[in-house]
């Protein structure tokens, strides 16, 4: 049976057995549970997928308010954990404490970099990704006027917006972009009502395809979409079955195989640290094409998008990353 925490409201609440826990990987979910649809749900199939392959058992844990991380973390790495794995960048200042009081035991944070000894830091080119389903999105649309709708407004999160822009206006130069934020606080990723209000409104002028990056807030915009017969892109997991027929695609965010190689490379003993960035050479990042949206990807489509992933890894495109500068060009 999957080893879970449970309880971790206060020390005293906390069930664990230390002994019996040691030397099995670990992962904490950020805000939004591992059953989101998206960014989360990629950590928790990775996990999967090594528990199957393995036939082994993984510690596991929620979040329920973000006062719960360290806690959280501190009990698997005291427990032995191999590796404790962080999902989301706001484990940074935590993971970099206890990389500090834990020197023996291997960490592994997504979406930053913290530069420890015994920590591997795996960010993403969502840059890239968001390129290629921003080309579909001009492909597609027939108005000219495109969406997009991210969670919390933050570097991240504009970095996926100003490569979608970049990928529809390298189609249609003339084209209209609306941009918008559901928030700025971690809130802003659990507001499917707030996503789908902001996707009305850019559909109400004119736009004909919102992508969404925005975890569980996302699913207001694929249903927005839905109901007013418009097209949703969705973003981290294959998200095309959520509403077949009206997702255009979704942007990859491989974060499985990041949690999959890592339980793999730390149970191998293999493990190392260091900084991995995961484009679309590395396959970290891409799109989804599968029976749910066949239908609305001509031949068309898929040889630009098909050129467009090459032109990246050749290096004749490069795609700006708006967290290195702060800026968006397109």
């Amino acid at each position: 049976m999957k080893r879970i925490l449970t309880g971790l409201l206060a020390a005293t609440a906390m069930t664990f057995a230390t002994a019996s826990y040691a030397g099995d990987p670990a992962v904490m979910f950020d805000l939004g549970g591992k059953f989101d649809k998206s960014f989360n749900e990629a950590a928790f199939t990775g996990a999967e997928m090594w528990k199957k392959e393995s036939g082994k058992a993984y510690m596991e844990f929620e979040l329920q308010n973000s006062d719960q991380r360290e806690q959280a973390l501190r009990k698997f790495a005291e427990a032995g954990a191999d590796p404790v794995v962080a999902v989301g960048f706001q484990n940074a200042d935590t993971i970099t404490k206890l990389a500090d009081e834990f020197p023996k035991v291997n960490f592994v944070i997504i979406d930053m970099v913290v530069d420890k000894p015994n920590v591997r830091s795996v960010v993403y080119k969502e840059n890239e990704g968001s390129y290629l389903v921003g080309i579909l999105a001009a492909m597609a649309s027939k108005t000219g006027k495109v969406g997009f709708v991210g969670g919390m407004d933050i570097p991240l999160i504009q970095k996926f917006a100003c490569g979608y822009v970049g990928g529809f206006k390298s189609v249609k130069a003339d084209g209209e972009a609306f941009v918008n934020y559901t928030g700025d606080t971690p809130a802003a990723w659990n507001d499917p009502v707030k996503g789908g209000e902001l996707a009305k409104s850019q559909m109400e002028r004119g736009a004909d395809v919102v992508y969404a990056a925005a975890g569980q807030t996302g699913l207001g915009v694929l249903q927005a979409a839905k109901d007013a017969g418009k097209l949703s892109i969705g973003v981290d997991s294959n998200q095309n079955h959520l509403q077949p027929g009206s997702v255009l695609t979704s942007m990859l965010k491989r974060v499985d195989l990041a949690v999959y190689q890592a339980f793999a490379d730390a149970q191998a003993g293999k493990f190392t640290p260091g900084i991995q960035a995961l484009g679309v050479k590395e396959d970290g990042v891409g799109w989804s094409l599968d029976d749910n949206n066949k239908a609305l990807i001509t031949p068309e489509m898929q040889a630009a998008v098909d050129k467009a992933k090459a032109d990246i890894i050749a290096g004749t495109v490069q795609v700006h990353d708006y967290m290195s500068d702060n800026k968006c060009p397109y």
